[in-house]
């Protein structure tokens, strides 16, 4: 069987690598460290296809470091041992440049097996490259993750994807014997769903399904030739990010049919239980919010008690879960503070903590004004005194606009009746 495209033209140097621009491009995070060899543990957190064993690959080319890798899948705390004794015996143990131990699927590790790691990283023998589909702070143990830098891999463009077409249909020693004409690309563009590797494997058995050396790729032809080797349900593919963008829109949507149908969808095609409570999670302070803030609660209360109980039973505590985040008033206002708020943070930098805010645990600091003319709420009739609390540049500045529902327009009242008209509520 012959090794698959996505292996056969999978780049070795920086200059072939496609993507990820805001790491590895002229302006990118990852630049320095690759050019000066100074590599840091890290973990790199991205959808599948988006080049994270490639990316890690190259800097241990480009780095001059000894490389050895392991599947989370199929290797075990014995295995992480022994890889790190070759790494400690290696010829390198005493140079700046420690080898690399490139881990995919990191987050299928258990504690034990991450806690192997620890030791080897805290004392240099190895730099860590751990590779994850999950979000690090669910699925890396905090000792680890405070000990790498965390880097995100986005779904690969447009155009990018384009490139890596006609790249392979050039280089690649198989395609390039045949004549291929890209006529279309925007079903097989539309079908990988930013997955660089579905892309090639999706290219590779449209080509090679054509008995002629002669192809011309059309979108209708892309559509029939894959209707008939797709999988019912993808978890790393197209499916996995349409079904549950369908779940969340639904439960934004208020409808909570169509959210326990598309639920139904991914507990039927294996989709991990943590995954979907992590989203009701979010859902819960993104979409529902401080209309019901109680859905906070219920979600929280729902990942713990899946991530206890697994499949089958955990189904009804997601049944629940979503029918009631479906079922309740929306409100996205604590989402947007946070998100004005930030791009405020961005927009002015770090302006002084106002004088009168600061802690003054020291006579020094309190001789400097720190502490001074601050006025403590519950000395005042109903908790409560009219104070500046931002900086003196952007005081007065709304980040907070309560929703047009019951529970907020309750807060909206209160705050009001605070604060007169000094915000924009």
């Amino acid at each position: 069987m012959s090794t698959p495209l996505a292996e056969r033209i999978r780049p070795t140097t920086l200059s072939a690598y496609l993507s990820q621009h805001h790491l590895v491009g002229k302006e990118g995070s990852l630049t320095p460290q690759i050019a000066s060899g100074m590599i840091s543990s890290m973990i790199l957190w991205g959808p599948p296809g988006t080049g994270k064993t490639t990316l890690a690959q190259i800097i241990a080319n480009e780095s001059g470091r000894p490389f050895y890798t392991l599947s989370a899948i199929d290797s075990g705390v014995a295995a992480v041992r022994e890889v790190i004794q070759k790494a400690k015996r290696s010829d390198t143990l005493f140079t700046t440049k420690s080898p690399i131990l490139f881990i995919d699927e990191i987050h299928r590790f258990s504690k034990s097996q991450q806690d192997s790691l620890l030791g080897a990283v805290e004392k240099g023998w190895i730099t860590l490259i751990g590779a994850t589909t999950e979000n690090p702070s669910f699925e890396v143990i905090p000792a680890l993750l405070s000990r790498c830098q965390v880097y995100v891999l986005n779904g690969f463009e447009k155009a990018d994807l384009e490139l890596l077409l006609k790249r392979a249909l050039k280089e690649d020693e198989i395609l390039s014997k045949k004549k291929v004409t890209l006529k279309q690309t925007e079903a097989l563009i539309r079908l990988s769903g930013g997955d660089a590797r579905k892309l090639l494997n999706t290219l590779e058995l449209v080509v090679l399904s054509e008995n002629t050396s002669t192809v011309v790729i059309t979108n209708e032809m892309v559509q029939k030739k894959v209707q008939q080797n797709t999988v019912l349900y993808d978890k790393t593919g197209e499916q996995h990010y349409d079904i549950i963008s369908a779940f969340i829109k639904s439960i934004r949507g208020s409808d909570p049919n169509a959210a326990v149908y598309w639920l139904a969808r991914m507990i039927e095609g294996g989709e991990d239980v943590k995954f979907i409570a992590r989203r009701l999670l979010i859902i819960a302070a993104e979409d529902v919010g401080l209309a019901n803030p109680t859905a906070l609660v219920l979600a929280n209360a729902t990942f713990q008690a899946v991530h206890t109980i697994g499949y089958p039973e955990s189904r009804l505590i997601l049944s629940e879960c979503t029918i009631y985040l479906a079922s309740s008033p929306k409100s996205n206002a604590s989402y947007n503070a946070i998100k004005e708020a930030q791009v405020a943070v961005k927009q002015t930098g770090d302006l002084s903590v106002p004088f009168s805010l600061r802690n003054a645990p020291t006579r020094l600091m309190k001789d400097l004004g720190y502490g001074a003319e601050y006025a403590y709420a519950h000395d005042f009739e109903g908790n409560f005194v009219s104070h500046e609390f931002l900086p003196e540049e952007i005081k007065g500045t709304t980040f907070y606009r309560p929703g047009n529902n019951a529970k907020e327009n309750n807060l909206k009242s209160y705050l009001k009746s605070l604060w007169k008209n000094k915000y924009d509520f």
